[in-house]
């Protein structure tokens, strides 16, 4: 009935994590077991692999881990015999972060130990387990963890398990939602056409407009205007703040503001001669190099949460700017989170 329940509980674990649609973690990990001294058990040496799977952001645990851990030939201290142990696992972790690279975490939940060799009151049993745990990114998508899990057995034995790896994430699919939020818009200044007019008629001198953009020099504030660009009554590019924000060190699009992006998506739907160029920051956090690659990303997938929209990407062009063009300080903690944005710039 035990290896029936527990068996039962990996399965269900292992069909949740398939239905879903969220980010993986794999872990390779290395440790030890310390077992109650009544169970005449050496210390354990163990190894092994889980793989975790994001919940949603509604969800009150951050991941579902399920796993398994194997033993090294382990002796029964009373005796010259020995055994293995094989330990099934599933778990539910909540993440507490602590800085941009470091966080803590919880984690409860059920599992199933097998030994090769049942002796002294070691049985294959259920378990049940908690512990806590450290996590530390090494790199945008490498975490170094390390965690402590008491383990309490069915029958009542005590384990202690530590452990140490490596957190390898993959498998972005985050989805935005639709909602209802009012964002204004600018409408482009039809200086162009007026410009045509204007030269039909007879000019005594020379009217100058350097950049094109149909704005003579003399009125022009932003005399170096984007080719194509569509600009307003003083020159300058029409730029769009899509009121977008990350957290920092990510690039995804938070649900919160699908709204902003279904209205710029109907700004383009009713102005299908305009192109858009998607312009994304980051703050000053980190390298040039790194915030230059993350600021492409969020670029992308501004882009991808528009083409979900149903905006013709042929009409969308993403550039990332890094940390180059500050709107504020990056001094303050409120300035970094507005550095961290989006913008549109709206072309012909």
């Amino acid at each position: 009935m035990k290896k029936i329940l527990a068996t039962s509980l990996l399965c269900s674990s292992l069909l949740f994590a398939a239905n879903s649609d969220y980010n993986y973690e794999i872990t390779p990990m290395i440790g030890a077991v310390k077992s109650e001294g009544n169970l005449n058990l050496e210390n354990q040496k163990v190894f092994g692999l889980s793989l975790g799977r994001t919940l949603s952001e509604d969800a009150i645990f951050d991941q579902l881990e399920f796993g398994i851990l194997g033993s090294s030939s382990t002796d029964y201290e009373s005796s010259n015999q020995d055994t293995k142990v094989i330990r099934f696992f599933s778990n539910l972790i909540k993440e507490y972060g602590i800085s941009e690279k470091t966080s803590l975490y919880a984690l409860v939940g059920l599992g199933y130990e097998k030994f090769s060799e049942e002796r002294f009151g070691n049985e294959d049993d259920g378990f049940g387990n908690y512990g806590f745990g450290l996590k530390y990114k090494l790199s945008q998508n490498v975490s170094l963890k390390t965690d402590l899990r008491h383990l309490i057995t069915f029958d009542g034995d005590n384990h202690l398990l530590y452990t140490i790896g490596l957190g390898i994430a993959f498998g972005p699919k985050a989805k935005p939602m639709p909602m209802k939020k009012e964002m204004p818009m600018d409408e482009p200044a039809p200086m162009k056409q007026e410009m045509k007019e204007e030269m039909k008629q007879p000019v005594k001198a020379v009217i100058l407009d350097d950049d094109n953009d149909g704005v003579k020099n003399s009125l022009d504030d932003c005399p170096n205007s984007k080719p194509a660009a569509v600009v307003d009554v003083h020159g300058c590019d029409n730029v769009i703040d899509l009121n977008l924000q990350f957290d920092t060190d990510s690039a995804k699009v938070k649900n919160q503001y699908n709204s902003n992006l279904s209205d710029f998506a109907l700004y383009l739907k009713k102005r299908p001669k305009l192109n858009a160029t998607i312009e994304a920051h980051t703050d000053s956090v980190g390298s040039k190099k790194y915030n230059q690659k993350l600021s492409e990303k969020r670029a992308a997938s501004t882009i991808k949460a528009l083409k979900e929209l149903n905006v013709d990407t042929n009409r969308l062009k993403a550039v990332g700017y890094g940390e180059t063009k500050p709107a504020v300080s990056n001094k303050t903690k409120e300035g970094r989170t507005t550095n961290r944005r989006v913008e549109a710039v709206i072309q012909n």
